[in-house]
């Protein structure tokens, strides 16, 4: 695949703009992506958009240089399976030019923000799957960069492509998703928009018109949304859903498929060791506590995917790690190496079930130190719960309803709110004005009642 070089790229923040070819122009944005840092408490932040969630061992130890010698070491797995460099000081074009000699950026300098498509982490591995998906996520990631219409897309619009695995992120809403099932000896895909696979889907395309139904549904949100309508959810406020997908069929069939409904995925793939597709290999995850690596660990993990996989990592939703096609006969001796780079790889272990935003220690509008309370959280309860802490309403670290939610109201005070789909944002609120200590106490007596059994 063609990467926009450093000749071409543009500039980061503070760079001249008359240095900067017009046709690669960055629009401006909040989100930071590989060629727009965006400045935060504890310096400035990178997002490098993996495809698929794939990183090459090589391109794992780029980054970890690139962390180490140009900002703060910091690096995070995000909730969206992409990474970050945290802390990036004036060395920023630097620090880009390391990561696109990796071959981590873009097509086109205006694709980059585009690169919003998610698959399962097993994808092509899974023992469940009915469908490897990554030939067709080629496709689409090909086209959102060099299609210059989709450059107009919101750098948060997101696609996902399910393949109907054990191992899948079903809770994030995406403005487009599809899922793949068989019926009558042919694979299909279900879609939806503005939700997640585990809704009601509206309507379904045969397998070769997967990417054609992309490009129409945003060729077709393009055309009907107005400029502050950036979301498909946004779209569907105003006009209807029925009428969008009518819309829709004039462009591609449709089928009608009111009777399927996505299985749910398993609990807890994404850590320790798990048979693929091929049951002579196995995949092995593990979990940086609270999504945070340092350049060690992830050289460490790059070194035993070269020893002991295909070379490769793949990055989760759940701000993990995998390395794919591992002997089942090596998969304990990995799983004790990935423990000795501090690496979480029990889903019994209180911290790798917790989720944490930066927090008052890196950004501005936390309003408290998430990251230090959630490790004093973890030594509290007496068994591993899915736990958010959020630093302010904003949700950067989930893109879901946790089960239960901690929303900081000032340094070490939390309101409690467990999930309800009744209501929309954090759920129900519960108590208020927590101190840890209290909080551990409520999470521990609510996990123990017959009700939450």
């Amino acid at each position: 695949m063609a990467t926009f070089r450093p000749s071409q790229r543009c500039q980061p923040v503070g760079h001249p703009l008359n240095e900067r070819p017009m046709s690669t122009a960055l629009r401006p944005s909040a989100c930071p992506g590989l060629l727009r840092i965006v400045q935060a408490l504890d310096g400035g932040i990178c997002r490098i958009k993996l495809n698929g969630g794939s990183i090459s061992a090589d391109q794992a130890d780029a980054v970890a240089d690139a962390a180490e010698r140009f900002a703060s070491s910091a690096i995070e797995a995000t909730n969206r399976a992409n990474l970050q460099i945290r802390g990036i000081g004036g060395q920023s074009a630097a620090l880009i030019d390391s990561l696109l000699d990796a071959g981590l950026g873009p097509r086109t300098a205006a694709g980059d923000d585009v690169r919003n498509l998610m698959l399962s982490p097993a994808a092509g591995i899974d023992r469940q799957m009915c469908l490897d998906t990554r030939a067709l996520a080629g496709q689409i990631l090909d086209t959102l960069q060099s299609h210059p219409r989709f450059h107009e897309l919101s750098a948060k619009f997101a696609v996902q492509l399910d393949g109907g695995e054990a191992l899948a992120m079903l809770e994030h809403p995406h403005d487009l998703w599809l899922a793949a099932f068989e019926r009558e000896g042919k694979t299909l895909l279900a879609f939806g928009l503005a939700g997640c696979p585990t809704d009601r889907a509206v309507g379904a395309v045969a397998l070769e018109n997967g990417h054609a139904l992309v490009v129409s549904v945003l060729e077709l949100f393009l055309e009907r949304a107005r400029p502050e309508q950036t979301r498909m959810r946004h779209l569907l406020e105003e006009l209807p859903l029925s009428v969008f997908v009518e819309q829709l069929a004039a462009r591609l069939p449709i089928k009608a498929i009111g009777d399927w409904q996505r299985m749910p995925a398993a609990a807890a793939l994404h850590i320790g060791a798990h048979s693929q597709h091929n049951s002579d290999l196995t995949y092995v995850g593990a979990v940086p506590a609270l999504g945070r690596l340092d350049p060690g660990m992830l050289r460490g993990a790059a070194q035993l995917a070269r020893d002991f996989g295909d070379g490769s990592l793949r990055f989760t939703p759940w701000q993990s790690l995998l390395l794919p096609n591992v002997k089942a006969s090596d998969a304990a001796y990995v799983l004790r190496s990935l423990e000795q780079l501090n690496l979480l790889t029990l889903a019994s272990e209180p911290l790798s079930r917790l989720i944490a935003c930066t927090g008052s220690s890196g950004c501005g509008k936390g309003l408290a130190d998430t990251k230090r309370d959630a490790r004093l959280l973890a030594t509290l309860l007496p068994r591993a719960l899915d736990v958010h802490l959020s630093g302010c309403p904003r949700s950067c670290a989930a893109a879901h309803a946790a089960p239960a939610t901690l929303l900081a109201v000032g340094s070490g005070h939390y309101d409690l709110y467990f999930r309800d789909a009744a209501r929309p944002g954090f759920g129900t609120l519960h108590a208020r004005n927590l101190t840890i200590e209290a909080a551990a106490t409520l999470l521990d007596a609510r996990s123990r009642s017959p009700l939450d059994a």
